[in-house]
């Protein structure tokens, strides 16, 4: 599953479903436990596109380009295909 989620690239994003189809809630559990500075945690966003993580991971998704309609990250522009 963090495979998945370092391969997605700055200025992307993925859902949890897309990272751990039929169970989102277990790539949740894995990406709030995982501490790898490696592991670009802030590409991976809820499926309506709303962050999970608030202001911080809203800063960092900016900061590489991804679009937002109010609050939550413009997935018909960003969001990669499912694996």
């Amino acid at each position: 599953m963090l495979a998945r989620v370092r391969a997605v690239p700055a200025g992307f994003v993925r859902t949890y479903g897309d990272c751990s189809p039929g169970s989102p809630r277990f790539a949740g559990a894995v990406l709030a436990s995982c501490h790898d500075p490696l592991v670009p945690w802030h590409r991976i966003v809820r499926a309506d596109g709303s962050l999970a993580r608030g202001p911080r991971q809203r800063a960092l998704l900016e900061a590489e380009g991804v679009p937002f309609r109010g609050e939550r990250v413009d997935l018909r522009a960003v969001r990669l295909p499912e694996l």
